[in-house]
């Protein structure tokens, strides 16, 4: 496989967050930590950018079991209708509350070394609706402006021609926003042993039926695609 003629990548590193790790985080992914020291590794890359992006919510947040009656984390789901258009819905899974804006869990962790991320990014900071991605919501129709982050344009202004996404979890937050990145134009790819998802093992091989049929590449830290970037003259 020979590299793209034109190859300027980034790296996104998605929501390695306290609220997503054991042994505390109160959504923890199993095994969430493990995937720091990789991540590491790609951000001492010569990435023309890199990004972090943190699930940022408020208290009130609609994902949050807590805030719709006799509802169970885990199992109940909300229907989330657009302000803007109330004929278009979709269903979300709730969860314990997570990630609330200026609590310890919000933050990154700390091993991370977020001394090499050039921004970092926040999302699901409108208490109305979910953003598993970290571009938008899945609200279209029309898109709604307060779920809409800068992570496009940021990556615009770099002239990114490739996307590498990292993170948690693999199952929700890295594959809505592995696909956005593929919808939006960029060359995508997901490095698989920098990702941890919910649903575990079964869980990620579902989401890579998803993200290839979608556009995204799937690619080992010790393939040729890292390894173009080690090539990028810095």
């Amino acid at each position: 496989m020979a590299r793209p003629v034109t190859f300027c990548p980034a790296l996104l590193v998605v929501d390695v967050q306290e609220d997503f790790c054991p042994p505390n985080g109160s959504l923890a992914v199993p095994g969430g930590r493990d995937v720091v020291p990789l991540i590491n590794e790609l951000l001492q890359l010569p990435f023309v950018l890199k990004i972090a992006t943190k699930d940022h919510h408020p208290p009130s947040h609609v994902s949050f079991a807590s805030n719709h009656p006799n509802a169970t984390p885990f199992v109940t789901t909300a229907t989330i209708t657009n302000p803007a258009n109330p004929n278009e819905t979709y269903e979300t899974l709730l969860w314990p509350t997570h990630a609330v804006a200026d609590t310890p869990g919000n933050a990154l962790v700390p091993e991370l070394d977020a001394s090499r991320v050039d921004a970092v990014v926040l999302k699901g900071t409108d208490p109305r609706v979910e953003m598993y991605s970290a571009f938008r919501s899945p609200l279209r129709d029309p898109p709604l402006a307060s779920a809409v982050s800068d992570l496009e344009g940021r990556l615009r202004a770099a002239a990114v021609t490739d996307v590498f996404v990292v993170g948690l979890a693999g199952d929700y937050c890295v594959k809505n926003t592995a696909r956005d990145s593929a919808e939006l134009g960029w060359r995508t790819c997901v490095v698989e042993e920098g990702v941890r998802s919910v649903g575990g093992v079964e869980g990620w091989a579902q989401t890579v039926v998803e993200l290839e049929g979608a556009g995204v590449e799937i690619v080992k830290a010790d393939g040729p695609e890292v390894g173009w970037v080690k090539e990028v003259v810095a």
